[in-house]
């Protein structure tokens, strides 16, 4: 993986000719920061290497006017994992963040969240996976060597310490994180939470600053379950929500509204 940060992306996208591919290929080549495409019509795939986020990529190729969903991200090492938060709360924010394992040292973290204020959120991840109480049960933030609050850049920080994400004048903030402390190996099967306030990463004299950077209440929360990396996903219906491949593109990433309503059954 180059010093960048890239990342292959594999994206489902409705094609049905060479035209096709030829306008999704002249949406993508030559953008800054788009480094390599390649299209197979037949099966409706487009890998996409690039340093932009999964959203702009997503933005360049639906510009075309053809649908795309994203169904699995890799580098260039060996895989070493990777992993998906859908985030959710009692409010609006809702959002998807990805995990990808670049290399033993670095993870790429990669999400885009709406619904926020603008201005900066904190953004953490949460030593447990549960959310029987929304996010209020996702524990504290992951502190396994039991450190000081702090800032994604500091060595004396929590793990689970990911800074702030800034939400535009639309309320969507998309970001790519490269983290040097986080591993997705340890990661799956807790929560990522984002706060309603800005984290101060430690230094705001607040009684909360070196406990949780006095970011305000946990706005949104997900579970971070493993994910599929390249070509790993031949999913054309969602086992655990019954979407299809193309109809959950129609529904919300998160939350109420995207599962399937099942008919009640007549015994």
């Amino acid at each position: 993986m180059d010093s960048l940060g890239s990342a292959k992306l594999e994206f489902a996208v409705q094609m049905t000719c060479e035209s096709c591919a030829n306008q999704v290929r002249d949406a993508l080549e030559g953008k800054p920061g788009v480094q390599s495409v390649s299209i197979d019509v037949r099966t409706e795939q487009v890998l996409v290497e690039s340093t932009l986020t999964t959203a702009e990529v997503h933005a360049l190729i639906e510009s075309t006017g053809r649908r795309a969903v994203l169904k699995g991200i890799g580098g260039s090492e060996p895989d070493l994992g990777s992993a998906v938060a859908m985030l959710s709360g009692a409010g609006s924010v809702q959002g998807v963040v990805r995990f990808l394992q670049l290399s033993e040292e670095r993870c790429l973290i990669d999400g885009t969240l709406d619904g926020l204020a603008p201005g900066p959120h904190g953004l953490h991840v949460h030593t447990l996976g549960d959310l029987t109480s929304d996010c209020l049960s996702c524990g504290d933030h992951y502190n396994p060597y039991g450190k000081p609050h702090g800032g994604p850049e500091d060595s004396e920080r929590h793990v689970g310490d990911l800074g702030n994400v800034v939400a535009g004048p639309d309320g969507r903030a998309s970001f790519r994180l490269d983290d040097r402390q986080i591993k997705v190996w340890d990661v799956i099967g807790r929560s990522l939470v984002v706060d309603a306030g800005e984290d101060d990463l430690g230094c705001g004299g607040h009684a909360l600053s070196r406990e949780t950077g006095n970011s305000g209440e946990r706005l949104a929360c997900g579970i971070i379950a493993r994910s599929a990396g390249l070509f790993q996903n031949a999913k054309q219906i969602c086992a655990c929500d019954g979407v299809t491949l193309w109809e959950e593109r129609d529904r919300p990433i998160a939350g109420k509204g995207r599962r399937m309503e099942t008919p009640p059954a007549h015994l």
